[in-house]
């Protein structure tokens, strides 16, 4: 199997982005808010804030929403949910890592509305895997992987902020 280029799929994403949205989506007062999910997605996150000039960025914390929560508890390393942000009647662009089963982003949609309803909420990932459970797909998707069933495809950052990919054993899920 070959390890996908994190670095080349984040240009692909941004790319999209920047496609889609005007110049000014996010840094005008009110515009599009960028939410990352921890970990991996509040990575990309933070570095799509800083490349488009997003005035405004947050991070979900989804582990009490997941369905496997009672299993897997709370992550020891997971940072809280923080939204500086009022998310009622927002445009939200929600960012992941990976897109698989949509169990996640089903999580983290639950998160969101926790602090209000937002205008609308867009989706963009990293990488797709395919192996959907749930009806849920990405906007924008820097491009497609594929991994093992069974394998996990974990990404992460250096101190220099650049991405890589890895493959671990593991559920998929």
């Amino acid at each position: 199997m070959i390890i996908p280029d994190a670095e080349a799929l984040y240009c692909a994403l941004l790319d999209e982005i920047r496609a889609a949205y005007p110049a000014d989506a996010f840094g005008a007062p009110g515009g599009v808010a960028i939410v990352g999910i921890h970990s991996g997605g509040a990575w990309i996150a933070e570095r799509i804030a800083h490349d488009v000039g997003a005035l405004e960025w947050g991070v979900l914390n989804v582990a009490l929403h997941r369905d496997d929560y009672a299993k897997k508890g709370l992550h020891s390393k997971a940072s809280p949910t923080a939204l500086p942000f009022a998310v009622e009647g927002r445009h939200i662009l929600l960012v992941d890592d990976v897109l698989f089963t949509g169990r996640t982003v089903r999580a983290a949609l639950n998160e969101l509305y926790d602090y209000g309803r937002p205008a609308s909420v867009e989706l963009a990932v990293l990488a797709e895997r395919g192996g959907r459970e749930l009806p849920v797909s990405a906007r924008f998707t820097g491009g497609a992987v594929s991994v093992p069933a069974r394998e996990t495809l974990v990404l992460a950052h250096s101190v220099d902020g650049r991405f890589a990919f890895h493959v671990e054993p593991g559920s998929g899920a």
